[in-house]
């Protein structure tokens, strides 16, 4: 458990041990085909690195960057490395809420629902994204034995085996091609973060200014959180949606100050989701040969979700504007590549001044405008 002033806000190893129990299994493979999946998924990430670095030119050739692990994991694998990951970046605003729970009743009602609640209902969100999730790379990733990260402090490459099998077979694609397509989206994020040096503080720094400006009054939290719970519901009396109606749990929870910090963070995940899929699509046709039918069916996935109450959490947790974010952001790299090239795109990576608004992000012409044409004149 994480303890902060002698008493835990989380129980950080409740929240592993629900969502390990509570996980989907995952589909029925043999012990050797298994070993062949983790091999040749070790393989795609190293032929993709080769791939992404040519198409991307983000990395001058004669320098090295940050090396970061690989690591082929199962779904419980994924909760743990989530959970440290969690655990780390949330540390400052656990501690906030520790100072303020002590004295007011807000304080006491959180203290009666206890770490080991909220270690559940943290364990149940992560078992609902744990069978979910097909790659990731970890931005926060703290190191650990079991769990390998960078030398500088974070960093590592996730491929959810399982996931990416049962996929795979849901979607009927060639499976040899369909894991060298997955492992070109998230080696594009690791290459982003390992030729951008300044790209994770500069993350960091917005995360952690959101929290800083979280309502850290435990009484006003657990009341947005059981309004967002009525809305998942449908609880709410009719006529009574009010502004927070249909909105994401982030939403609901954000002050006015963090609705522009979180406009900043929507518009940079955007550009590196889309980036990651502009790419895995830019290489695909040359190392994937049947990438055409595997991006028609996985858009096909994305679209239509599934049960009525996997959408309604999807809704909830923010996951369809993450949905957006790949949609909006391919759209905005594919039209600034189209104008400019690729080498004009990468002025990006600059600096945090060059990072596209979230305005920009719907009209790159007026990112072309300020970064190119300004510059220019």
């Amino acid at each position: 458990m994480t303890s902060i002033g002698g008493a835990g806000m989380v129980d950080w190893n409740l929240a592993v041990a629900t969502a390990t129990r509570l996980v989907r299994p995952g589909p029925e493979i043999s012990r050797e085909e298994a070993r062949e999946v983790v091999a040749e998924l070790r393989r795609h990430a190293k032929a993709a690195e080769e791939h992404v670095r040519s198409f991307t030119r983000m990395i001058p050739e004669g320098t090295e960057p940050e090396d970061t692990p690989v690591l082929v994991v199962d779904r419980a694998g994924w909760i743990k490395a989530n959970v440290a990951g969690f655990r780390e970046l949330l540390r400052p605003l656990l501690e906030k809420m520790e100072e303020r729970r002590g004295g007011g009743a807000g304080g006491a009602v959180l203290g009666a629902v206890g770490s080991k609640v909220t270690g559940v209902e943290v364990g149940m969100l992560l078992s609902f994204l744990a069978s979910r999730v097909l790659g990731q790379y970890e931005t926060f990733a703290p190191a650990s034995r079991e769990l390998p990260a960078s030398a500088e402090g974070g960093g590592r490459l996730l491929l959810v085996a399982p996931n990416i099998v049962h996929v795979e077979r849901e979607l009927e694609v060639d499976p040899h091609d369909f894991r060298l397509w997955v492992a070109l989206h998230e080696e594009t994020h690791r290459t982003q973060f390992t030729a951008v040096p300044w790209l994770r503080d500069h993350l960091q720094g917005e995360i952690q200014s959101f929290l800083d400006e979280t309502d850290v009054d435990p009484m006003t939290l657990l009341e947005r959180l059981r309004d967002a719970a009525q809305s998942l519901a449908g609880g709410r009396p009719e006529g009574e949606e009010g502004e927070d109606g249909g909105r994401s749990l982030v939403e609901i929870v954000q002050t006015p100050a963090q609705r522009e910090i979180l406009g900043r963070l929507t518009a940079v995940m955007s550009l590196l989701e889309g980036h990651a899929d502009y790419v895995m699509d830019g290489v695909g046709p040359e190392v994937v040969s049947s990438v055409g039918e595997i991006r028609e069916k996985f858009q096909q996935r994305r679209a239509r979700g599934a049960s009525r109450l996997d959408q309604a959490l999807r809704k909830l947790l923010g996951l369809d504007a993450k949905l957006r974010q790949y949609r909006d952001g391919e759209r905005f790299v594919r039209a600034v590549v189209d104008e400019v090239g690729m080498d004009g795109f990468n002025r990006v990576w600059t600096s945090p001044n060059t990072l596209p608004t979230k305005a920009e992000i719907a009209a790159p012409q007026d990112w072309i405008t300020r970064v190119h044409r300004k510059a220019e004149s």
